[in-house]
């Protein structure tokens, strides 16, 4: 056992402490826990994305005291260093990025978000595709931006992108809140602010709307399903990267469950798919386990199974291997499944620029973006341009 799977299981006793014994002994737990973190730190390995062990924090701050809620943020600051080497910076223009990159607000009755929108130099006014692109825990829209790359891609292929950032008030890292039941349904909680946005974005440009796209990594990827699944009729296809379905999980516990590969809850319904999938997840993910991936796609049909080797050492970037499953459900949908041989918690062939990202892998932003460009909304016909 790793040492942030010694903090996570100390977090519970604890929260199991407050619930019997009360906050002395509770708190004396979270101590104890927290002076073993102090005394591994100098020598512990780098861990993934902190999801499970900041709702754990957020859980314990949002019940205890303020000293305590103070407590669970040394606790993250000790464990959950950044994996790469450098803090990603600010988001800067170049000659790729010559587009505008501005900050908008939205709100309605489920609270207010802001959110960066990227429209490129060579936008037109004439129709074009908008991709809604949901970041991580601890990350923000102009990290993911860089990350991803989805700005130079925007303004190689002519796509309007839009991000919309989670607020520490709403979840103390930034996670979206896919796990809670209140922000699991349509027009409610969450889901109602990032179809807020997506619906904001159009008003004020043209849009083709057979041509709207969700994507999003770890807690992002999860938001994404959800968003997919509550909101059919506004998106045509999404992607999920290293994240997990929609309804495994209904609170905290159960999410932790999940995303360590335990029994997904069971009781939602297996239906059809409504709409195309595509799906990326590294085989050596310890934060989101692969079997969140099995389950994403357990709607669809087995199909064609592709190994792809790894490029040649001398190759750019040197890409790690991935198997990639076609699948087709009985009613038609599609969906692919990128298994990445060796691949933790990170978005593929992402730039270091951006945090949780690994250049090694298959390119997901250019495997995301030809899958969804194949897959425009069936309820609508697709507005004649470049894209149609």
């Amino acid at each position: 056992m790793n040492m942030n799977e010694d903090f996570l299981k100390s977090m519970k006793d604890a929260f199991e402490l407050l619930r019997t014994k009360g906050p002395n002994e509770a708190t004396a737990a979270v101590q104890r826990a927290l002076a073993g973190v102090n005394a591994q730190a100098g020598r512990a390995p780098i861990p993934p994305m902190p999801a499970a062990a900041s709702d754990w924090a957020q859980s314990w701050a949002q019940v205890r005291t303020q000293a305590q809620a103070q407590a669970q943020g040394q606790a993250h600051a000790q464990t959950h260093p950044r994996p790469n080497s450098h803090a990603p910076a600010p988001y800067t223009f170049d000659a790729e990025t010559p587009g505008t990159f501005s900050t908008h607000t939205f709100s309605n009755s489920a609270g207010q978000r802001q959110y960066k929108l990227y429209v490129p130099a060579v936008y037109n006014n004439e129709p074009v595709p908008l991709i809604v692109m949901l970041h991580g825990c601890t990350q923000n829209a102009d990290d993911f931006a860089a990350g991803t790359r989805m700005n130079e891609m925007a303004e190689r292929h002519g796509f309007i992108v839009v991000y919309p950032n989670q607020s520490q008030a709403a979840n103390r890292s930034t996670c979206w809140n896919w796990f809670k039941p209140a922000d699991q349904q349509r027009d409610h909680g969450e889901p109602s602010l990032i179809a807020g946005i997506t619906r904001e974005v159009m008003t004020r440009y043209r849009i083709d709307a057979a041509r709207i796209y969700v994507a999003g990594l770890s807690a992002g990827g999860a938001m994404a399903d959800v968003m997919l699944k509550t909101s059919p009729d506004l998106y045509a296809a999404a992607c999920v990267h290293s994240g997990l379905a929609y309804g495994c999980a209904k609170d905290l516990p159960s999410a932790l469950a999940a995303m360590k590969g335990g029994k997904p809850q069971r009781n939602r319904s297996r239906a059809a798919p409504q709409r195309p999938l595509i799906v990326f997840h590294g085989e050596a993910d310890t934060t989101v386990h692969p079997s969140n991936a099995v389950e994403l796609v357990a709607c669809f049909d087995a199909g064609t199974t592709i190994s792809m080797p790894s490029a040649a050492a001398s190759a750019p970037g040197n890409r790690r291997g991935a198997t990639l499953q076609r699948l087709v459900a009985a009613n038609g949908v599609e969906a692919e499944y990128w298994s990445i041989h060796g691949a933790g918690h990170a978005w593929a062939g992402g730039s270091q620029r951006g945090s949780y990202t690994d250049p090694a892998g298959p390119d997901a932003t250019a495997e995301m973006l030809r899958f969804f460009l194949a897959h425009p909304h069936p309820h609508y016909a697709p507005l004649r341009g470049r894209f149609s």
